[in-house]
């Protein structure tokens, strides 16, 4: 099964031309929806990733990131 990682494109916390490569690089099978995920309270402070049914939040991308790389299947 593909893993589904979700990331909103209105987050400051998150740049789409950095994090989408390394995205690719942790789960190369995954569907990657970008889009609004109405998470906007946490994404005003946090970056955040939804991964896999779950929200990983971190002070920083490359945060997220590695909190994330435990739910990828």
């Amino acid at each position: 099964m593909a893993n589904d990682i979700r990331i909103c494109d209105e987050c400051k916390h998150i740049k789409l031309k950095s994090i989408m490569p390394k995205l690719k690089q942790m789960a190369p099978d995954a569907e990657i929806k970008v889009g609004c995920k109405s998470y906007c309270g946490p994404c005003s402070r946090f970056a955040f990733i939804f991964i896999n049914g779950r929200y990983v939040t971190g002070k920083t991308e490359d945060d997220a990131l590695l909190k994330a790389s435990k739910y990828v299947k």
